[in-house]
């Protein structure tokens, strides 16, 4: 079975970790010198190297592997798994120097469930260490954010971001081209396990191939929306836009409108009206009625 790419590419050491800037790589390199980690906040979009880099940490601070609890707070989110899961794994003396929970999509965790961990944060803080994840640190309450020291893991530049999916292609003998890419590019950026997957899932006989609608997942339609802009049918795009996305899904594609502003201009000017355009949609996503009206108002200024 071929290797998942997600996995083979995923960066294993400091050295080979992308980080905002050099304070804190320096910063993650102090942990790891002095032999132990505070708790953890990491927030960032999706994609963007949050689990990957508590797994470096873990790592290279050689911890245990039974003294380490990966949760995915997503799908376990009450307060029985706080109370039952994990309080039963760090009441048990570890291995090593402590142990350590990595609860991914922590801001998927009830209010409750949030309210207990700090608790167990509390009780067993000299045996134990949490390395929390979360795209929304906002859905965070501010006890958990008092007792995590936050670390917020900015996007790769959109032309890094499509640097480094040509050296994967590169690397794994696929032959592209770049117009091809770069339709990837914009419908999944920033989020680069997205981009990964959705490269891999559509190469044949060597070849990256455009995509044909039919890679599962809710951002299948961003594909078709970029191609439809790129050949110039705004219309369709705008109309693809308002009837695919979900509405759980509205802010998410706020998020993206504004992570890919080069579909709305190529020049300063007009980015910085976009962004100003985005924002505005984005308030009154909160306010409005019909989110979808509003959504289709956003798109008609930001592409007239």
């Amino acid at each position: 079975m071929k290797e998942l790419w997600t996995e083979k590419w995923r960066p294993r050491t400091i050295e080979d970790y992308v980080f905002r800037d050099e304070e804190q790589k320096k910063q993650v390199q102090g942990w790891v010198k002095s032999g132990a980690i505070p708790h953890l906040l990491f927030s960032g979009a999706p994609g963007v190297g949050k689990t990957t880099l508590a797994k470096i940490l873990i790592n290279e601070l050689e911890i245990d592997q039974y003294d380490v609890l990966e949760i995915n707070a997503s799908r376990e989110n009450s307060v029985d798994t706080i109370r039952d899961k994990i309080t039963t794994f760090v009441s048990t003396m570890p291995f090593g120097n402590f142990k350590v929970v990595l609860l991914d999509e922590a801001d998927y965790i009830s209010p409750n469930g949030q309210a207990a961990l700090r608790g167990v944060m509390e009780t067993y803080h000299a045996s134990a260490r949490f390395i929390l994840t979360c795209n929304y640190p906002n859905r965070i309450i501010p006890a958990l954010h008092s007792r995590c020291q936050g670390f917020h893991i900015e996007r790769v530049d959109i032309v890094e971001f499509t640097a480094r999916m040509a050296t994967v292609l590169v690397s794994e003998n696929v032959d592209f081209e770049l117009d091809t890419l770069d339709t990837y590019v914009k419908a999944t950026y920033p989020d680069l396990r997205k981009c990964l997957n959705m490269c891999q899932m559509n190469v044949s006989d060597g070849h990256l191939t455009k995509p044909n609608g039919d890679e599962g997942g809710s951002q299948d339609y961003k594909l078709q929306v970029v191609d439809l802009f790129k050949a110039g049918k705004i219309k369709e795009a705008r109309n693809m836009l308002t009837s695919s996305v979900r509405p759980e899904d509205m802010e998410e594609l706020y998020r993206w409108m504004y992570d890919n502003l080069e579909l709305w201009g190529d020049t300063d000017e007009k980015k910085d009206k976009a962004i100003l355009t985005i924002r505005t949609g984005l308030v009154n996503h909160s306010f409005v009625a019909d989110p979808e009206i509003n959504l289709s108002a956003t798109l008609i200024e930001l592409t007239s």
